[in-house]
């Protein structure tokens, strides 16, 4: 780890970055950023507050989607590309002092994933706790109304539904007269984590090829790491990918290890988090140079935005957006309402549903010309780390008349954006501050909408 960060702050000044944040600043400070959807969940600062509501005006209504917790990575060869390699290596003798080692670490690691494969972790589990319990916090006149209630559904993936039911224990637990309704199903599929249309498909395989192969070839550079594990840096494995392939699944694994618990040499022990059934985390970032850090996420960045927010792939979540404005029209106008929808899913519906609503720079689109400089611009660790949500939180006046259908005048209902739980900017102009009025945000959508799909939603499920 000691050349870890000399070499960070030679490449800030190599991109003449050092007077300014940027994602590199970012990861330069906080390493464990570099993992991209690994990245464990970073809950606001205590000292944020948020924009008070304008004068007159009180939080009635929060409708949402989350991504679940951090969580064991999914795939056996996730594990597997990077083990079996080392693995038979070892057995081959063809390992370096510090391969063994690294062998050593983890095969005694390795049984800790054994039928735990894509299932929340403890971590992932107190992300969601300290999310709902901020969610009391920060509105009580919601969450704490006699009458709130509240309808969570998750996608039929485990780690989801346990971080639904994370999120409404704290729920319940400040206010045990809350109605918790929650569900699972394969009927809620459609815009819980909804399939990619054809027409999507083409358009971002074509991006895809443009730009992303040429780019891994140009900045990924394996041969130095290749060196530092095995004896002869001509090694071949047959069965092996390739060199980059091993890479990049190995720094997947550095990433991943924040799932686990506190990374050893880079945060603070959690005396009070259990290891009853899982392994402490491994700290292999020192594996990596400082370059090849940036870099590796400076390739996962770019992949990310090219299939997940360029061109028409937000709109892989427009069944989601119509049943967040659906679920709004069946429930805004009702007098004395106060209550919340939750929705909880993957972090492929977090990014482009960030970027269809557009807050702030997440669904910013750029030339493929000037991919080159994504990492200068755009961060995938701001939109979706394990945990990620976005809120949006309704207002209505505190007394007298409000607008039931959106109307204009006094009593307007007004909302407020929240990504990862800070507040973000909207597309249209701003009533004050991060507030909007909801009528013109809604028309904003559904214009958006209808111009992609030239119809309205085929079905409605509030």
């Amino acid at each position: 780890m000691k050349k870890l960060f000399p070499l960070f702050a030679a490449l800030l000044l190599t991109l003449g970055l050092a007077a300014q944040t940027s994602p590199l600043d970012e990861i330069q400070r906080n390493v464990l950023l570099s993992a991209s959807q690994y990245t464990a969940y970073v809950d606001p600062a205590p000292d944020y507050q948020l924009t008070p509501a304008p004068k007159g005006y009180e939080p009635f209504y929060l409708t949402h989607y989350g991504r679940h917790g951090s969580r064991w990575l999914i795939r056996p060869a996730q594990y597997t590309d990077v083990t079996d390699v080392l693995e038979r290596a070892h057995q081959q003798g063809a390992l370096t002092p510090r391969g063994e080692q690294l062998w050593a670490a983890l095969s005694e690691w390795l049984p800790s994933t054994d039928k735990r494969l894509g299932e929340l972790t403890n971590v992932g589990e107190r992300q969601h706790h300290r999310i709902g319990r901020r969610l009391t916090e920060r509105f009580p006149e919601i969450f704490g109304a006699k009458d709130c209630e509240v309808d969570a559904r998750s996608t039929v993936v485990i780690r989801c539904i346990l971080s639904m039911e994370a999120e409404c224990e704290e729920l319940l637990a400040y206010n045990p007269a809350i109605s918790i309704h929650n569900d699972v199903s394969e009927s809620f599929q459609y815009y819980l984590n909804q399939d990619w249309s054809q027409r999507i498909k083409d358009e971002q395989k074509a991006r895809w090829k443009e730009v992303t192969f040429d780019y891994k070839k140009a900045y990924l550079h394996p041969e130095r790491l290749w060196g530092e594990i095995f004896r002869d840096t001509a090694y071949r494995d047959a069965k092996l990918k390739s060199r980059t392939h091993f890479m990049r699944e190995f720094f997947k694994m550095a990433g991943n290890m924040q799932s686990h618990g506190p990374v050893p040499g880079l945060q603070a022990d959690d005396p009070t988090l259990s290891w009853k059934h899982q392994s402490r985390p491994l700290n292999l970032y020192g594996w990596f140079t400082g370059q090849e850090i940036f870099d590796l996420w400076r390739t996962e960045n770019l992949e990310w935005y090219v299939n997940y927010v360029a061109g028409k792939a937000p709109f892989t979540q427009e069944n989601l957006l119509w049943n967040i404005i659906q679920t709004c029209d069946t429930t805004l106008h009702k007098a004395g309402f106060h209550g919340a929808t939750m929705r909880f899913g993957h972090e492929v519906c977090v990014m482009p549903l960030a970027a269809l609503l557009e807050l702030g720079e997440a669904g910013r689109q750029y030339p493929l010309s000037e991919l080159d400089r994504l990492a200068d611009r755009w961060a995938n660790f701001r939109i979706y780390p394990m945990g990620c949500n976005v809120q949006l939180v309704f207002y209505r006046p505190k007394s007298g008349r409000w607008a039931a259908n959106y109307t204009e005048g006094e009593g307007d209902i007004l909302v407020k954006a929240l990504l990862n739980e800070r507040e973000v900017t909207l597309p249209v102009k701003p009533y004050r501050g991060p507030y909007y009025r909801w009528k013109d945000l809604r028309a904003y959508y559904v214009d958006k909408l209808t111009q992609f799909t030239n119809s309205a939603p085929k079905k409605t499920d509030d």
